[in-house]
């Protein structure tokens, strides 16, 4: 919501402006990236001492909660000033709204849609095995607050529960593994790690990224098209 609603419209593009150069792509990504994920970061904060069911102290989380995502941000911001001054050089039509307004735009070139998508396939395939393992930026927050990576809970309500049985019910690959794998390592029975390689890893990293893919060309294909022009009376 932040990212799309407000740091794009608000934040992004009046410092890229129309014909912006690697400079202003890199300061507007950034800004847009930390201001979002800040936003983002005091939302949850705000949610977790609403929903009444965690006692974190609200000044003390918001203290952790903000420093570790401006740093997230920054990184943030530098991968999409990456991804957006390719996109500039290879496929400038794309990020120009003055040519949406002026004529037709030019479609992302099939070398451009598969430069993507072999970058994908290989973060998910094989570049997820090196993912850290360190907790994340709410993780870190909250074991900063009560020593542990998980905030002690309230009895579960009853929608809590229902949830929870529909997300186990339907998790295609619960935990980045297959069904029966993560029963066996929830079981106590573990393979040795000789390797980082993790063919379940790659599977749920290639499948996503297909999900994800398929869902963005939906959407493109339900929401770009031009509605039927009517006849005036």
């Amino acid at each position: 919501f932040f990212s799309c609603l407000v740091a794009y419209p608000f934040i992004y593009r009046p410092l890229a402006g129309k014909n912006p150069g690697t400079g202003r792509i890199t300061l507007a990504s950034i800004a847009a990236a930390v201001i979002g994920l800040q936003l983002g970061a005091f939302s949850v904060v705000l949610e977790t001492t609403a929903s009444g069911i965690s006692a974190l102290p609200f000044a003390q989380f918001v203290e952790l909660m903000l420093p570790i995502h401006l740093a997230i941000g920054v990184v943030e911001g530098l991968a999409t000033a990456a991804i957006v001054i390719f996109i500039s050089r290879a496929q400038p039509s794309l990020l120009r709204p003055a040519d949406l307004e002026t004529g037709p735009v030019k479609k992302a070139s099939f070398t451009v849609l598969g430069i993507f998508a072999v970058a994908a396939l290989l973060c998910g395939a094989a570049l997820s095995w090196f993912a850290s393992a360190y907790p994340d930026g709410l993780e870190w927050s909250v074991a900063g607050v009560t020593g542990s990576e998980e905030t002690s809970l309230a009895e579960p309500s009853s929608l809590h529960r229902s949830l929870e049985s529909v997300q186990a019910s339907t998790a295609i690959m619960p935990d980045y593994a297959l069904p029966a794998a993560e029963e066996t390592a929830s079981s106590g029975e573990t393979e040795g790690a000789s390797s980082i390689v993790n063919p379940e890893t790659s599977l749920a990293g290639v499948l996503g990224s297909v999900i994800i893919a398929a869902l963005v060309f939906a959407a493109g294909f339900l929401f770009g098209r031009k509605p039927h022009s009517h006849c005036p009376r």
